[in-house]
């Protein structure tokens, strides 16, 4: 937090770059891997928009990413943000339908993990690439995905701000 102290930007540039500089390798990873390793090597036939699926990632990315970061202002050490990270991320991802049906789960458990980005993107995922849905099919996810990243990142932002304002 020092570093960061004595640099000539904002808490709002600070995040962003942590959310996009990850995000946009992942991104990249994710469009070489589908067409390169999916479609080429393994053969598989993606349905739906190679590209409306990204954009999709790309939003499931940043309300990932913000969500780490709202932890990271929770947490107060690495070690104590590790096994934060697992006791959050891990259920989110077991419970968001990739591994388990979700129409499997208690209603109220479905009806909580609306509030978890993996959900959204496992339905538009899902959606996208194997049914070949289009945007307006997908519209609620995407507008679900953008709602949770900017509640985590406008949360973050506050608590970071705190946290910079604690320290100077």
């Amino acid at each position: 937090m020092e570093h960061l102290l004595v640099m000539p930007v904002t808490p709002f540039e600070i995040m962003s770059s942590k959310v996009w500089a990850m995000g946009i390798v992942v991104l990249l990873a994710t469009a070489g891997s589908l067409r390169i390793v999916v479609q080429g090597v393994l053969g598989v036939p993606v349905e739906g928009s190679v590209t409306l699926f990204l954009v999709g990632t790309a939003l499931h990315l940043f309300a990932t990413t913000s969500l780490g970061i709202f932890l990271g202002t929770l947490a107060r050490s690495m070690p104590q943000f590790g096994l934060l990270m697992m006791l959050i991320l891990l259920p989110l991802q077991i419970l968001s339908g990739s591994t388990t049906p979700r129409e499997s789960m208690p209603e109220l458990v479905q009806f909580l993990m609306l509030a978890a980005p993996n959900t959204h993107f496992v339905i538009l995922a899902q959606s996208i690439l194997y049914r070949g849905a289009g945007f307006t099919l997908v519209w609620l996810q995407f507008i679900a995905l953008i709602l949770i990243g900017a509640t985590f990142f406008a949360a973050s932002l506050v608590r970071f701000r705190k946290a910079i304002g604690s320290m100077a």
